[in-house]
C-alpha cells in the first residue's frame, strides 16, 4: 500500500489530465476545498485514503457496497486459504487484461 502522505495530490491530478472540480468532486469534496489540500493544508486520513482508492488505485467507489466488504470479511475468517486463493487469480486476471 502507497504512503499517502508523501503523494502529492496536484501531480496526481495533473498526470490524469483532471481540473480540480472532476478530480475532487469524485471523492466528494468541494474544488476550494482540494484547493486547499493542493497548497499544503493538511488532508484527512479519510480523504486521502478515498483518493488513493480512487484516483491511485483507480476503483469506482459508487460500484462498492457493504455487503462486499462483509462477504470479504466473512471469507477471511471462515476460509482464509480460499480468501488468498481467490485473491491470488484475481490479481493474475487483472494483469493478463493489462
Amino acid at each position: 500500500m502507497k504512503n499517502m502522505e508523501n503523494i502529492d495530490a496536484r501531480e496526481i491530478r495533473r498526470k490524469l489530465s483532471m481540473n480540480q472540480q472532476q478530480f475532487w468532486s469524485k471523492l466528494g469534496v468541494t474544488q476550494s476545498g482540494g484547493s486547499r489540500y493542493e497548497s499544503g493544508r493538511n488532508m484527512p486520513r479519510p480523504v486521502q485514503q478515498l483518493l488513493r482508492l480512487v484516483h491511485v488505485e483507480q476503483i469506482d467507489i459508487s460500484k462498492v457496497r457493504r455487503e462486499d466488504f462483509e462477504v470479504i470479511e466473512f471469507l477471511k475468517s471462515q476460509n482464509p486459504e480460499l480468501f488468498k486463493s481467490l485473491k491470488k487469480q484475481a490479481r493474475s486476471k487483472v494483469k493478463k487484461a493489462a
